[in-house]
């Protein structure tokens, strides 16, 4: 058995049976988006799938109300550990675009490289990419940090970086404009605001960070490297790259004396892992934790409704710690 469906530019093409199966599997919520995952892979928008939020939100922002955009990665689950399912591989085949980023979810990187979706989107070609470890952003004096257990390769997390996210916003844009050229006019004007609002976001981080007691921040997972460098700040990591390894005893100790020789009053943890490393480590320095989100998705625990307001969030809790004046 096969359904036919008109297609954006109104052909009609074969839909097999199976695929058919998979998207009525959506309905009962397989993918989640800012619209019905029952129509995910069947409406008379610009069909989007994006890996995860930072993604999602890029598409929502420039598409507007000519994209239905679908995410993989479902709110509250960590992307670093997501495992596609047959369902979503059959909902990504019959897309009109993927958005996604490489090297941070191996089994998106293998659907999308196995994928005959028309347009595919690669955020990280349209910025730079840097290799990271536990200490990004400087040194700071005094104390062997064993970046070598952690330096994991190129850092994926360019979305917390405002600048680097404005720079993957406009390539974003000119790949929506010439995949859907006929509401590029909209998908240009989208971008110019979007743009925008992560300029004054950018400018809002300089203004805050500039004049603080420390420029040393400690977190339990090294997502904020480019941010820090950006900041003039230095991040030092309890975990790499990976948020869920174990930090070594000798990273602990070393971790435990750069606390009290930079004067770190805070250990940052994330909302989708264990806050675990994070309130042991405190406990035995005497330190306090809050809050730093990675915003790998948005939840109840976030603060925040979108990308920008818990940006605004962090910076706020930064600027706590590192005793801005």
């Amino acid at each position: 058995m096969n359904v036919r469906r008109r297609t954006r530019a109104g052909a009609r093409r074969l839909i097999p049976a199976a695929a058919v199966a998979a998207v009525t599997a959506l309905a009962a919520g397989t993918l989640t988006g800012c619209s019905d995952s029952a129509a995910a892979v069947n409406t008379s928008k610009f069909d989007v799938v994006a890996s995860f939020y930072p993604m999602q939100f890029l598409a929502e922002q420039i598409g507007g109300r000519h994209v239905h955009v679908t995410t993989l990665t479902s709110p509250g689950q960590e992307p670093h550990d997501l495992e596609i399912s047959p369902q979503q591989i059959a909902a990504l085949e019959e897309s009109d675009a993927v958005l996604y980023l490489k090297n941070l979810q191996p089994s998106v990187d293998d659907a999308v490289a196995q994928s005959p979706v028309g347009t595919k989107i690669e955020a990280s070609s349209f910025t730079t990419l840097e290799e990271h470890g536990n200490e990004v952003g400087g040194h700071a004096a005094g104390h062997d940090t064993h970046q070598g257990e952690e330096s994991a390769g190129k850092d994926p997390h360019i979305w917390l970086d405002p600048e680097r996210y404005a720079q993957v916003a406009e390539g974003v844009g000119k790949a929506f404009e010439k995949a859907d050229p006929e509401h590029a006019a909209d998908y240009r004007k989208n971008t110019v605001k979007l743009v925008g609002r992560l300029d004054a976001l950018d400018s809002a981080f300089r203004q805050g960070l500039a004049h603080t007691r420390s420029k040393v921040f400690l977190t339990t997972h090294a997502a904020f490297g480019y941010l820090a460098e950006r900041y003039g700040l230095t991040e030092e990591a309890v975990n790499g790259l990976d948020p869920e390894s174990e930090p070594s005893a000798a990273r602990v100790r070393d971790l435990e004396r750069m606390a009290e020789a930079d004067g770190v009053s805070t250990v940052f943890y994330e909302t989708l892992v264990s806050d675990k490393t994070a309130r042991t480590l405190a406990h035995d320095t005497g330190l306090r934790t809050d809050v730093l989100d990675p915003i790998e998705g948005i939840t109840d625990q976030s603060r925040g409704r979108d990308y920008l307001a818990v940006q605004q969030a962090n910076l706020k809790a930064l600027r706590k710690a590192l005793g801005a004046k």
